[in-house]
């Protein structure tokens, strides 16, 4: 079993309709549930709640912190490598655009260290491209053990890896791993994917599957907003949750929402969203999967992030640079995956957090705690 097998029983376009169809009175019994299904998740995302915003946000915040106190977890991108295979329209390391590519060698990667852990941080998210030659499961059990030592909670945002490779970094020290499908429309996904391993919708759509028969502490997951129609996809994305949730019970899980930023290349989104909207969507998140982490990247604007931080967030990066090298070095704007925008430091990202009446956590558990 797999989710595979139920999103081939999932039909897009009448997922589609049965969102746009919802009416207000939807909208208004989903507010009201305890517990919501699917379907009532579905109405939250619909046009019809837009005049709910305000609502949803209130009783995303409450839950928010029922479930997680009054605290956010701070979080920095550590980007390891920009070569990539594979060819994908809208993402700067793709392999079409001219751009210098670069790999952390051991000494670049502790100096990158040094450079983190001077700033405060203990939660790193590991990035690449794609390039299995270049940076595959051996680099990445090299880069583990190198930094297991310095870091309580290490991440890993990178190709798709097999059951075993995953166990093997499980016991190297590796926590969690994010996998996003990108969008879950299949032939959108090809248009988008034209060349390299990432062509592969199913092998990647069954990625979060290995990760929960390995017995990750955490899987995150989530849909690229911009690709598709970001409703249908937000839908998806809950149903996949859902089936995880229940076949991987003792894991945990993470949602990103993360919009379409400027980077090499000439992408347009085919979807747009507003402020408003990714608000209605992440408040929805929220009530639909109250246990979930919600994280929001500096992707998004300061006084966007500062805005919607107390709705639901319970996760951020700070001070992110998405070139490799980018905190030991004066590297190239040229290297970058995506041009962020909330380029804050991180002591004043926390200042933001505390000025909200909430608490920035650098450290939020120990692995002796663990044993």
């Amino acid at each position: 079993m797999s989710f595979l097998e139920q999103f081939n029983q999932t039909d897009w376009d009448e997922l589609k309709i049965t969102i746009n169809s919802k009416s207000a009175n939807d909208v208004e019994q989903a507010l009201k549930a305890s517990r919501l299904t699917h379907d009532q998740f579905l109405a939250l995302i619909s046009p019809a709640a837009e005049p709910y915003v305000e609502q949803l946000a209130q009783k995303s915040m409450q839950l928010t912190r029922q479930r997680f106190g009054n605290t956010v977890q701070l979080y920095l991108p550590l980007y390891l490598s920009n070569k990539c295979t594979n060819i994908c329209t809208y993402c700067g390391f793709s392999l079409e655009n001219k751009i210098r590519r670069k790999t952390l060698s051991m000494t670049e990667l502790e100096n990158e260290t040094a450079a983190i852990k001077a700033m405060g941080f203990d939660h790193i998210l590991l990035v690449t491209g794609e390039a299995q030659g270049t940076v595959g499961i051996e680099y990445f059990k090299d880069v583990v053990k190198k930094l297991k030592p310095h870091f309580s909670h290490i991440t890993m945002e990178v190709q798709p890896l097999e059951q075993h490779e995953y166990e093997e970094l499980m016991e190297l020290g590796l926590d969690a791993v994010l996998v996003y499908q990108e969008t879950y429309h299949r032939s959108a996904y090809a248009k988008q994917h034209l060349r390299g391993s990432k062509m592969d919708f199913d092998y990647r759509l069954d990625t979060a599957d290995r990760l929960g028969k390995a017995g990750i502490d955490k899987i995150g997951i989530g849909a690229l907003i911009g690709l598709e129609d970001w409703r249908t996809d937000a839908a998806m994305v809950g149903l996949h949750l859902d089936y995880l949730e229940r076949t991987y019970w003792q894991t945990r899980y993470s949602l990103s929402f993360p919009r379409l930023r400027p980077c090499e290349g000439e992408f347009q989104p085919v979807s747009e969203i507003s402020d408003r909207q990714l608000v209605q969507l992440i408040c929805a998140y929220r009530l639909f999967k109250p246990e979930a982490e919600l994280s929001l990247s500096t992707r998004e604007s300061e006084s966007f992030r500062d805005n919607v931080l107390p709705l639901g967030i319970t996760t951020m990066s700070a001070y992110s640079k998405t070139q490799p090298g980018g905190y030991a070095e004066d590297t190239p704007s040229s290297l970058e995956q995506f041009a962020i925008d909330d380029g804050r430091r991180p002591e004043a990202v926390a200042e933001a957090i505390k000025s909200k009446g909430l608490e920035a956590v650098w450290k939020d558990w120990d692995s002796s705690y663990s044993h």
